[in-house]
């Protein structure tokens, strides 16, 4: 069962994000109204320079982690960094800001991203949160510790802003509590308690059982929103399909706040809860990798040996 939960995670995000991303930046409520009939079919419908199934950079750059994870049998960040780097010079289609000029600065692995934060003093984005599936299947296995500490080392490869290395641990245990079997939504006070308390009591705010995202004080493509509005969707929710659907339909950062809810409602409700209508259509190009394209099979895979 935790295989296909940890398939369900990977599977979930992509799909979430390959879903939300024509609506990107679009108003509230976009999405039922195009779609106002769960499961009637259509919903992967590409537009706004996606084509239909197509994720963004947010599952690219997972995939990246978790080939990196598989082929340097564990965790090597130079590596890591290097492949991000030849993802950006690929010219993806969508790279955010921060994570461009991180990567695009010539600056060493270990010093690009703290660098730039000191210069530009804003780098709580949510483009951490938006790849952590694959590592999040990938180390769960070895506790809250370890699985924690990989998500902020993975986070400052981009993001120098602490806050962002912490909403990335957040993320991960969650993750590997539904992997586990246990319901994340349980465990969130136990995981706060591991936040540094000059984060925790953002954090406790966005995740509390009555905070809703329009109580949002920030653009949902910040770390904290996008995580609170996530595990809002999770809470609120019975099902992995209505848990993305209720995501997108926020408006906003859609790509990202679908597939950080994919990864959650995947990781709790399994790969079976995933429509397979809408993993019919899901590829993954991988700029700077002329021509490679992954589709669900190869994501399942990815995860499978990942978790195993």
């Amino acid at each position: 069962m935790e295989r296909e939960r940890a398939v369900g995670a990977v599977l979930g995000a992509a799909v979430g994000d390959a879903l939300g991303a024509p609506f990107e930046f679009g108003p509230p409520g976009a999405f039922t109204a195009r779609f106002p009939e769960p499961g009637a079919g259509g919903e992967m419908c590409g537009g706004g320079g996606w084509d239909p199934g197509e994720a963004t950079d947010d599952t690219q750059m997972a995939v990246l982690i978790g080939e990196s994870l598989l082929e340097r049998a564990g965790l090597d960040l130079p590596d890591v960094f290097g492949r991000f780097q030849r993802w950006a010079r690929g010219g993806p289609k969508d790279i955010g800001l921060q994570t461009e000029g991180v990567l695009t600065n010539g600056l060493p692995w270990d010093q690009a991203a703290a660098l730039h934060f000191q210069v530009n003093l804003r780098a709580a984005g949510n483009g951490c949160l938006m790849r952590a599936s694959v590592p999040a299947v990938a180390f769960a296995r070895w506790g809250r510790r370890a699985t924690m500490d990989a998500g902020r080392r993975l986070a400052a490869l981009t993001h120098g802003d602490r806050a962002a290395w912490e909403g990335t641990a957040i993320l991960h245990e969650l993750v590997r509590v539904a992997l586990r079997g246990g319901d994340p939504l349980d465990a969130i006070d136990d995981v706060l308690a591991e936040v540094p308390p000059p984060h925790r009591e953002r954090y406790a705010t966005v995740l509390a059982p009555d905070w809703h995202p329009d109580l949002a004080t920030e653009f949902n493509g910040a770390v904290w929103p996008c995580l609170g509005s996530a595990v809002w969707a999770l809470r609120h929710t019975r099902g992995y399909e209505e848990a993305v659907r209720a995501a997108v339909d926020l408006g906003g950062d859609t790509d990202t706040v679908a597939a950080v809810t994919g990864t959650l409602a995947g990781a709790r409700h399994g790969a079976g809860a995933v429509p397979d209508r809408w993993t019919a259509a899901l590829h993954v190009p991988l700029p700077g990798w002329p021509g490679r394209v992954l589709r669900a099979p190869e994501l399942a895979a990815m995860a499978e040996k990942l978790a195993a």
